[in-house]
């Protein structure tokens, strides 16, 4: 079995990157459309918002030449992750942690 996810969308935040020990880390959120009809006909999108952790030199890269609004694919794993919030409450979140980035298409500087 293989945990594999391949995304298309746009970067909804520019890439934000710190050291973590040895490496870098890039993180990014990254939104995907989904086009569909209604029960009456009415075209509709729904949008997904999809955490993406990069490391080392991908991180690097998406670092450098990405920023908000570019059209990337993303490929790699997902991970899900669990905390207890104040209230003890657990909660769960999914992660990308990215293995390859294709660009596909940057905005214009202004």
């Amino acid at each position: 079995m293989e945990n594999q996810v391949q995304l298309i969308g746009r970067l909804g935040m520019d890439p934000n990157s710190k050291q973590v020990n040895q490496s870098v880390k890039t993180t990014f959120t990254l939104a995907t459309n989904t086009v569909y009809r209604d029960s009456e006909g009415n075209k509709k999108t729904m949008t997904d918002w999809h955490n993406i952790i990069a490391w080392g030199n991908l991180a690097q890269t998406m670092d450098q030449y990405l920023k908000k609004g570019d059209k990337v694919g993303v490929s790699g794993r997902l991970v899900t992750r669990s905390y207890e919030d104040n209230n003890g409450v657990k909660k769960y979140f999914t992660e990308v942690i990215a293995k390859d980035m294709l660009m596909l298409g940057v905005t214009k500087n202004d």
